[in-house]
């Protein structure tokens, strides 16, 4: 068991370097100049922009930049940020829990609302329930996740007025977009847990146990679900993947902290180590799991 755990963790190894090298790349393809950027407000003249392109390595040929971003790597180092001069680890780490509180949250949501629906379309297969529980699963998984965040934030903040619409604070700021991303993986989940219990129902213990009189409550809560739940398990592991992904856009609509937002922050001002960074937070965490 070691040794199989010990190659799947060097299997991560030539993946990052795969996810760094190509988020390295793209980053530089990208239109725009952070020199620039960083001297627009003030009217900085070519020869600043020029200076300060040199005093942040941007000049230097890619390989070197690129040989200096690996070197960083190797030694645990991230870099600093162009724009704050901060270390990149160090402004990770202070958005992190703000994006893991969401994650976690929505994969509560996602796993309640998921099993739920999964289960009942399940029971009642083949009838209107099973059609509508299926329906709701396809719409999770086909809506965008900003349409259903504007769509929350209408009818629960603006119409009814029961929930905050933006910003950082307690639970009742939490919920809204705990539901938009936990209603966005739990059609996932509730495919899988239909798909997969229909196969267990149909199995001889089960029908053994129907024939001596066992109730179906009891045959789907205390048998069927226990062993159809076995490969949501791996899905519900993706799904929380996913989640530190779908938090980017969840966090720009809500005006909450966390990476998904710092790296939105970042692609637009071309923020290079703080981008990195976050992409590779995001493929270990995935490569992980």
């Amino acid at each position: 068991m070691l040794q199989y755990i010990g190659r799947r963790l060097l299997g991560t190894i030539p993946v990052l370097l795969g996810v760094a090298t190509l988020v390295f790349v793209i980053m530089r393809l990208l239109p725009g100049d952070p020199a620039a950027l960083m001297l627009s407000e003030s009217g900085g003249s070519a020869e600043a922009i020029s200076a300060l392109r040199a005093d942040l390595g941007l000049d230097d040929p890619l390989i070197v930049q690129y040989g200096r971003f690996l070197y960083g790597l190797m030694r645990g180092d991230l870099g600093t940020s162009l724009f704050t001069h901060r270390s990149v680890a160090v402004t990770i780490a202070e958005q992190l829990p703000s994006t893991i509180e969401l994650a976690l949250a929505s994969m509560l949501v996602a796993i309640i609302l998921g099993t739920t629906l999964g289960v009942v379309a399940a029971v009642k297969r083949g009838t209107w329930i099973d059609t509508a529980a299926t329906a709701i699963s396809i719409t999770g998984v086909s809506v965008p996740i900003f349409w259903s965040a504007l769509l929350l934030i209408w009818v629960f903040s603006l119409l009814l007025g029961w929930l905050p619409a933006t910003g950082q604070g307690g639970f009742d700021r939490l919920i809204l977009p705990a539901l938009v991303l936990g209603f966005a993986s739990a059609g996932a989940i509730a495919r899988l847990v239909r798909a997969s219990l229909l196969e267990v129902l149909d199995q001889g213990f089960i029908n053994t146990a129907r024939a001596k009189g066992l109730g179906e409550r009891t045959l789907v809560g205390r048998h069927a679900l226990k062993n159809a739940f076995i490969p949501v398990i791996t899905v519900i592991g993706l799904q929380f993947s996913f989640l530190l992904g779908g938090t980017v856009v969840t966090e720009t609509v809500f005006s909450r902290q966390g990476i998904g937002r710092l790296m939105l922050n970042a692609i637009l001002w071309k923020d290079f180590p703080v981008v990195q960074g976050v992409v590779l937070l995001a493929a270990l965490v995935y490569t992980l799991v």
